[in-house]
């Protein structure tokens, strides 16, 4: 184990020493404490300064969402009339398919109705197996 080299203080040393510190402590609490409401404001100010950016962005963007709502209801009685339009050819489209569809079924019941009239009739002759069980 090493020995405690240090000398000891003298009463004057450390009368000097505890004066030192007594006068030095306040100092040192009092630029702490301003130094953290220095930083506490440097905060609040950058927090302030980011914000306002946002709220700049978000206002340019809205601004250009507005003008592009305003060009879809400019362009909205043209896009009506030519709905319009495009509803008288689906009706008629739908007419057309309609028609191929139900031909379609038709002709499937054309098949199965033919094919049921092809079946034989039963035979006129009995069976040639007792039919009547024997006990």
């Amino acid at each position: 184990m090493a020995r405690r080299t240090e000398s000891k203080l003298t009463s004057r040393e450390r009368l000097n020493r505890g004066l030192h510190y007594t006068a030095v402590g306040p100092v040192d609490i009092t630029r702490g404490a301003v130094g953290v409401s220095a930083h506490g404001v440097e905060s609040a100010a950058s927090a302030i300064k980011r914000r306002a950016h946002e709220a700049r962005a978000l206002q340019r963007e809205l601004g250009t969402e507005a003008e592009a709502v305003k060009q879809v209801v400019a362009e909205l009685p043209h896009l009506m009339h030519e709905a319009r339009k495009s509803a008288h050819r689906r009706r008629r489209r739908l007419f057309v398919f309609g028609f191929l569809g139900l031909t379609v079924v038709g002709g499937a019941v054309a098949v199965v109705l033919a094919r049921r009239n092809r079946t034989p009739e039963p035979s006129a002759l009995p069976p040639s197996v007792d039919v009547t069980p024997k006990i």
